[in-house]
């Protein structure tokens, strides 16, 4: 087994130690979701986090792990007996991004069970993590219908396996962890609220912290057996510390003064439902516990704010998480009641450990060389503010970049054809998920049953087979997939033009509007994004594709505007970016959108020709595209209609954007796509 880093080892990130302590401390809590660029040592931290966790009892032979002292009475393994019970370490489950739903809940000996009537159960990974850590890496990554099955398992503490009539439940608890990189994509708000606390990570901007990150991951490198020999002192006691706040937990007093400071600060951000107030009622209860405490203070509750709202306050994908902490401080002053005399003992670890805002504790920080994020500064000195990017400049001939208009809800835009494309909310295609159209033979493992097609193939062999009793003999090639048709998700390649035709204030603003309403139908279809832009002498690939909207939504924010118009670079930028993308994912299908008035001055001798030429390439792909017309005025020359026509898709005004025409324009343009293909 490899040595892992030690936890009290990790420099800085006090907040999300101490989110993660208080999960260790009550698993109630609901998790962490930990948001940070990459290379902030965020997987490290909560792979660290499994070697403090005290052993486990289980019953012995019990593959759900069931406690000898309460055993699960459903559990598949049952009823146990005495049968004895064993002790070993709590588990890190670690659940892939490319896993299947059976990788995860377990799945099912289909032939067994329609053959001989046995529930042959495989367990998942859920019952793997059952008293243990429940890691999934890139969380924003997973599919949905896969986030849906572990957050609802994580809310209920149990598994609930289907397959065809057949029935298997078991407990499934665990603390449920997940990491991910805004810049790659958001979770929808409504899986955001399933996790219990969220914490935002970067790297430290102080020279000396980042020197001992380094002087400490190499000290690792070097020997890790020895560098977590050195640290194993204060593991120990941090091992010993989440034991006794656990045991401290169920005494601790959550008095009516705390709880209507916690109802009203909820009341106070907005925030939706009532889940963030029972998550700050046992992350407050936590706190108080983890400062060995019996009574929880206001303290308590401001930490418990800053680790459970910020995630809950969102509304949209573009909108940062945050807390205004001038208005949390005046709500809890102003619903302040009686509270309990703070405890003059610090604490188990001894002075000098009550953590950020007094509510709390982290881990101690002594062992190999000085801990920077403690020594000679106050713990409740705000961590350092990372570097102000500075606004970009228009360069000689550009506009400043312009704010842009209300966003607004679009009519869907879809590629023709069926896809075979990543689950998503935009075009048709084969899924995993949906409604059955038809059955075919498993290629590889059977996922998903077609029962009556496979009774229907087994159905002529009984007798040759010799059946003698009601169960129906099944062989393997009776076995029948389901063929099932859903929604794909799509990579959407935004190709605007930021010319100087488009320059004009009004235009340009009501275009990044357009643009941003899009960009926002693309999160909730769950789409990949891109953004390729026009201007002056050429076109560059302003965002690469990414499933990370807000980071297109900031970049077009960005865009100044000025130049010549080469059209014909933008698109041939397009057509590059989309032939590399088809390598990399072959099944995510493209939506070509060209926001631009048609005009082209740049890019050659013949710029208009040029501009046709690139654009009949993507029709010669089949690369599916709209054109958003921005021209404007009494005059208009339909130069984005004649785009359009070359791109082989159809042309819509801004005013049509948001108009129930829509529809029936990329209905006429798939039957016209439909007619070329058959000519």
């Amino acid at each position: 087994m490899s040595t892992r880093f030690p936890f009290t080892a990790v420099v800085g990130m006090d907040d999300l130690r101490l989110a993660l302590l208080l999960n260790a401390v009550s698993p109630a809590v609901g998790g962490v979701l930990v948001r940070g660029e990459k290379g902030t040592a965020k997987s490290t931290a909560v792979r660290a986090l499994a070697e403090l966790l005290p052993e486990v009892a289980v019953v012995a032979g019990c593959r759900f792990s069931c406690d000898p002292a309460s055993p699960d009475p459903a559990c598949p393994d049952g009823p146990h007996g005495d049968g004895g019970s064993d002790a070993r370490p709590a588990r890190m489950v670690e659940l892939p991004v490319g896993a299947s739903e059976d990788r995860l809940v377990g799945s099912l000996d289909i032939e067994r069970a329609l053959a001989d009537g046995v529930k042959a159960f495989e367990p998942g990974l859920l019952a793997d993590a059952h008293r243990g850590i429940l890691y999934v890496d890139e969380v924003n990554l997973l599919h949905d219908h896969l986030i849906d099955v572990l957050l609802d398992a994580a809310a209920m503490g149990r598994s609930h396996v289907e397959r065809e009539g057949v029935s298997v439940r078991h407990a499934a608890r665990f603390l449920l962890v997940g990491t991910m990189n805004p810049e790659e994509g958001e979770l929808r708000p409504q899986l955001l609220d399933r996790f219990g606390l969220t914490v935002e990570v970067a790297a430290s901007r102080v020279p000396e912290e980042r020197v001992e990150v380094v002087r400490r991951r190499l000290a690792f490198e070097d020997d890790p057996a020895g560098f977590a020999a050195r640290w194993a002192g204060e593991e120990a006691a941090l091992r010993a510390r989440i034991v006794t706040a656990r045991e401290l937990l169920p005494r601790v007093v959550l008095g009516d003064a705390v709880l209507l400071q916690i109802a009203a600060t909820c009341a106070a951000f907005e925030v939706d439902g009532m889940r963030a107030d029972i998550v700050m009622a046992r992350t407050a209860t936590a706190l108080a516990a983890w400062a060995g405490r019996e009574e929880v203070t206001s303290e308590d509750v401001r930490q418990a704010a800053l680790l459970a709202l910020p995630h809950r306050r969102r509304r949209s994908p573009f909108d940062a998480p945050g807390l205004d902490e001038d208005k949390l401080d005046e709500t809890l002053e102003q619903f302040k009641g009686e509270e309990p005399d703070d405890d003059p003992d610090p604490g188990p670890d001894g002075p000098g450990d009550g953590g950020p805002g007094g509510g709390g504790g982290v881990p101690p920080q002594g062992g190999e060389g000085p801990a920077p994020e403690t020594d000679g500064v106050p713990e409740e000195a705000p961590a350092p503010a990372p570097a102000q990017t500075p606004a970009p400049q228009a360069a000689a001939g550009e506009r400043a970049a312009v704010k842009a208009a209300e966003p607004f809800r679009t009519k869907m835009l879809s590629v023709p054809g069926l896809g075979d494309g990543a689950a998503g909310r935009r075009s048709r295609a084969r899924t995993e998920h949906g409604r059955t159209t038809g059955s075919t033979r498993p290629r590889g493992a059977l996922t998903k049953l077609h029962l009556s097609a496979t009774v229907r193939a087994a159905a002529p062999h009984q007798r040759a087979r010799g059946r003698s009793g009601a169960g129906l003999v099944v062989r393997r090639d009776d076995l029948r997939q389901a063929v099932r048709e859903g929604r794909e998700g799509n990579l959407v390649l935004f190709v605007v033009d930021a010319s100087g035709s488009m320059a004009a204030r009004k235009r340009m603003g009501a275009v990044k509007g357009a643009v941003l309403s899009l960009l926002l139908d693309a999160y909730q279809r769950r789409d990949k994004v891109g953004l390729v832009t026009f201007r002056g002498r050429g076109a560059e690939l302003a965002l690469p594709p990414t499933s990370s909207v807000d980071a297109a939504a900031a970049r077009l924010e960005e865009l100044p505007t000025g130049g010549r118009t080469p059209l014909s670079a933008g698109l041939l930028k397009a057509h590059d970016v989309l032939r590399v993308e088809r390598l990399r994912d072959p099944s995510r299908r493209a939506l070509l959108v060209v926001v631009t008035d048609g005009r082209a001055t740049g890019g050659g001798p013949d710029p208009v020709g040029l501009a046709a030429r690139a654009a009949r390439l993507h029709a010669a792909e089949g690369t599916a595209a709209v054109v958003v017309d921005c021209e404007a005025g009494p005059v208009r020359l339909g130069l984005a209609g004649n785009l359009a026509r070359d791109l082989g898709g159809t042309a819509v005004t801004l005013d049509e954007l948001r108009a129930d025409a829509i529809a029936g324009l990329v209905r006429e343009a798939q039957v016209n796509r439909s007619v070329r293909r058959a000519a």
